[in-house]
C-alpha cells in the first residue's frame, strides 16, 4: 500500500480515470455493435453518426488510438454501404 501522500493521490486519480475510460470504451463498443447488427439502412445511418461521434470522442480523450478509431469507422462504413435501401411500394 502507498505511504506517500502523492502516491495515495495517484491511486485515487488512476481509479477515476479508469472508470471514465471504461465508460467511454463501453459506449464505443456498444454503438459499433448496434450499427453492425442493424439491417435497416435509415436506422443504420442514424446509429452510424452516433458511433462515429463516440469513436472520435474516445480518440480525443485518449481511450483508443487513432488507427483503431479509423479502422472501426472503416468497418462500420463498409457495413453501411453494403446495406440495401428499403424499398417502398408506390403504386
Amino acid at each position: 500500500m502507498a505511504t506517500h501522500k502523492s502516491a495515495k493521490k495517484r491511486i485515487r486519480t488512476n481509479e477515476r480515470k479508469r472508470q471514465v475510460n471504461k465508460t467511454y470504451s463501453s459506449r464505443i463498443k456498444s454503438s459499433i455493435k448496434k450499427v453492425l447488427e442493424s439491417t435497416d439502412k435509415i436506422e443504420a445511418e442514424k446509429l452510424y453518426k452516433t458511433a462515429v461521434r463516440n469513436l472520435d470522442k474516445g480518440m480525443v480523450k485518449g481511450v483508443i488510438k487513432k488507427n483503431t478509431a479509423s479502422r472501426n469507422k472503416s468497418r462500420i462504413t463498409r457495413h453501411l454501404n453494403n446495406l440495401k435501401p428499403v424499398e417502398t411500394k408506390t403504386e
